[in-house]
């Protein structure tokens, strides 16, 4: 387990990134085209890296059905919507809304998978949890909400479409996370390019620098990278441990302002992180009872 709380602190900092860089990206790319060139990108890498591991796709109509659900659920869908939001809300507003996941994920794991029934220690950690990322926030960080209503909903639509995403990932048979993220990532190009290129016409788009490398950074690190150690983390713990990630963000984002922002570390951030993650430390203890499946080795 000690190993997998490395990992998810790992997932948590490529995963704390985005936000950022889709503010910045989105001041000239549209949410569709963005979601594009994060998802090509991440299948060139992902692709080349498999045929260099000599590893191939694998086969079978129901399995690449299952690939085709992740990619909607955990790729095109989300990603455009934070995208889309993204345009008229803050990043920090945006990562806050994320904390939704974990509440979703324990309810759909438990109605819909045998080995991560919701407990009583899982259900006390995700509400302490929730309650840490609360107080961080705080009032007056909350005041920005409701103001552009659509676009909150549709960040935390994408939180929901994550844990569902999660969800179904864990029911995929054993297999490399390199095989399922590259699957995952060809079958999200063919779901959202032909949306792109119908609604929002890329070739005629003028790009700035920083969008470019927003774009290039997305689709290399919290895409490609991230998703790999996203699926190895969903074999080895399950997707209610994976789902605390959505916790460790905005403690992230304090963090990321006083190493290079020179931003202060409030007493409440320091509380804040000590009750998030003591949330994941309680719901750790339920995990550790039940042996996950066997994962990729």
């Amino acid at each position: 387990m000690g190993r997998s709380l490395v990992h998810l602190a790992v997932l948590s900092a490529i995963w704390s990134s985005p936000f950022v860089f889709i503010k910045i990206g989105v001041e000239t790319v549209p949410p569709l085209t963005m979601t594009v060139g994060r998802v090509v990108l991440a299948s060139f890498v992902l692709y080349a890296f498999l045929r260099l591991r000599r590893q191939t796709l694998p086969g079978g109509g129901r399995l690449w059905g299952m690939f085709l659900g992740l990619a909607v659920l955990g790729n095109a869908l989300p990603f455009t919507l934070i995208a889309w939001g993204e345009e008229r809300i803050d990043s920090g507003l945006a990562a806050i809304l994320m904390a939704v996941m974990p509440l979703a994920t324990v309810i759909l794991t438990h109605f819909f998978t045998r080995d991560e029934r919701a407990g009583v220690l899982k259900v006390l950690g995700v509400t302490i949890g929730l309650a840490g990322v609360a107080f961080l926030v705080g009032t007056e960080a909350l005041r920005g909400l409701g103001g552009d209503v659509w676009r909150q909903l549709a960040v935390a639509g994408a939180a929901l479409s994550y844990a569902a995403a999660a969800t179904l990932a864990r029911r995929l048979p054993p297999l490399s996370p390199v095989v399922r993220t590259t699957a995952v990532m060809v079958c999200g190009c063919l779901v959202i390019i032909p949306l792109a290129l119908i609604f929002e016409r890329p070739w005629m788009l003028s790009p700035s620098p920083e969008g470019v490398l927003s774009i290039v950074y997305l689709g290399l690190v919290p895409t490609a990278v991230g998703t790999i150690l996203y699926f190895r983390l969903i074999s080895d713990t399950g997707a209610t441990f994976v789902s605390f990630v959505n916790y460790l963000i905005p403690v992230l984002g304090v963090l990321w302002g006083f190493l290079f922002l020179d931003e202060r570390v409030s007493i409440q951030a320091l509380v804040s992180m000590a009750a998030i993650l003591a949330g994941i430390a309680i719901a750790t203890l339920q995990l550790r009872r039940v042996k996950p499946p066997t994962g990729y080795p």
